[in-house]
């Protein structure tokens, strides 16, 4: 680590989240705008059925997504706390167990979804008239998810080796090579929706290229390291791979609410307002991947300066971190709020035809589902802290609650009883009910340490 650029243990807190905020906050929303340049052009080009049919299978790709981020926070924090004692070589070892293990689990079921194409949209809900559309944009997407969760871990490790701005220059050139193939591809040679995901397959392979390239020869201190091919190599690397698994799970969850969001909305949608609904939320959900990375973002610049601190036994800079980032939440949820109140129709006419039935209802629907994203970023900035800290049971019951336990039932009852207006507002219930049983948890742990 560059001590002299970025000493974790003395810097001012504020001086060191802002140095980590910047750049990472711009690096996770160029990995957003990937996505979501593929909408806009797909938009434009291709019209409200390629959004929705790409909107099938995105949920695969942040599945996938979220074993790196779950992988990537883990290891992030094992090797913080190895760091801040000493233990580089063990950190080393770490980062380079987590890249192998998650390429064993990418590998295997992307090659069985190649194989398995039209069985693979269908079981993500596609109908019949998009079923064309998503196998064809999932064959050429596929291969280069690899690539992907090699980013999403190696940004970790970037910016905990001292160089956050090469993590955000890592995001960012994947983001451009992706709008300029975007627009050759789809408009001047017609590729359409394999034109789409071939320019995001090739962005996001030189993204991975980049990031491996730097751990394998340029990292100061947390270069790869090789792996003992041994009987107790391997024990300890399972071992290892297990606890940064089990730290890093609420990460994985965290970008499971987002696949639970699209999945479960996809099939409310689409049975309450037919193929014009997951067309108008296909359009919302091209935005969520950016307030997610908001969030993320805050949790991952708070991330290095309290998971080190925390190895210290320094609290007092492990709680000035923390509300840094909890204000920086709070302005960051008001304001995407309020872009989402205030102009929803430019939003949606950035993607579609403002005439068209799935314009409408997003124009209509934004104002409603943006009630949440206050909440929705706070959320994910105190999961963050309490991973940071290995905490791991908070984390993940946290987790499971705005992902899984308040998120299913919301989608399901809410329309029941509001009609369409209650599909928009099923991620704020979600939400809110999380943060205030994330505050009945704080106050009870106060009332404990008295």
């Amino acid at each position: 680590m560059e001590r002299d650029a970025i000493d974790l243990g003395t810097l001012k807190v504020t001086k060191l989240f802002k140095r980590y905020f910047i750049p990472t906050l711009l690096g996770m929303l160029s990995i957003s705008a990937v996505t979501a340049i593929d909408g806009i052009f797909v938009g434009q080009g291709v019209g409200s059925n390629g959004i929705a049919a790409i909107n099938i299978v995105v949920p695969l790709l942040m599945f996938f997504t979220g074993i790196g981020l779950m992988i990537g926070a883990g290891c992030s924090v094992v090797a913080s706390i190895h760091l801040s004692r000493g233990k580089y070589k063990v950190a080393r070892i770490n980062v380079t167990q987590a890249l192998v293990f998650v390429s064993i689990v990418t590998v295997i079921p992307s090659v069985l979804m190649m194989i398995f194409p039209q069985e693979t949209v269908t079981l993500l809900g596609a109908s019949e008239t998009l079923q064309p559309i998503a196998v064809e944009y999932l064959l050429w997407f596929v291969p280069s998810w690899l690539f992907q969760v090699w980013v999403t871990i190696s940004l970790f490790i970037i910016r905990l080796d001292g160089s956050p701005r090469l993590a955000m220059f890592c995001s960012l050139v994947t983001a451009l090579v992706n709008i300029v193939l975007d627009w050759i591809f789809i408009f001047p040679l017609g590729w359409g929706i394999m034109g789409a995901a071939f320019a995001t397959s090739i962005s996001v392979v030189i993204g991975g290229v980049i990031a491996i390239v730097y751990l394998l020869f340029f990292a100061q201190t947390l270069r790869l390291h090789p792996i003992k091919a041994s009987v107790k190599s391997l024990r300890l690397s399972i071992r290892n791979i297990g606890y940064q698994c089990r730290i890093g799970s609420s990460a994985l969850l965290a970008e499971a609410t987002m696949a639970t969001l699209m999945f479960m909305g996809n099939q409310i949608f689409i049975r309450y307002l037919g193929e014009a609904g997951v067309g108008a939320f296909g359009i919302a959900c091209y935005y969520m991947p950016f307030v997610f990375m908001i969030g993320n973002a805050i949790a991952q610049s708070a991330q290095p300066i309290i998971s080190y601190n925390f190895g210290l036994g320094n609290f007092e800079r492990v709680k000035s971190a923390e509300q840094i980032a909890l204000l920086t939440a709070l302005l960051c949820g008001i304001t995407v709020t309020s872009v989402f109140v205030l102009i929803p129709d430019i939003m949606t006419g950035i993607f579609i035809d403002l005439e068209s039935d799935a314009a409408h209802l997003a124009i209509e629907g934004f104002p409603y589902f943006a009630t949440a994203f206050i909440f929705f970023i706070s959320n994910l900035t105190v999961i963050g802290y309490y991973q940071s800290i290995e905490k791991v049971k908070p984390a993940t019951t946290f987790a499971l609650l705005r992902g899984f336990i308040f998120l299913i039932p919301s989608f399901i009852l809410i329309p029941e009883l509001m009609g369409t207006k209650g599909i928009w507002l099923a991620l704020c219930l979600s939400e809110v009910l999380t943060t205030l049983v994330i505050a009945a948890y704080y106050r009870y742990c106060k009332i404990k340490d008295r």
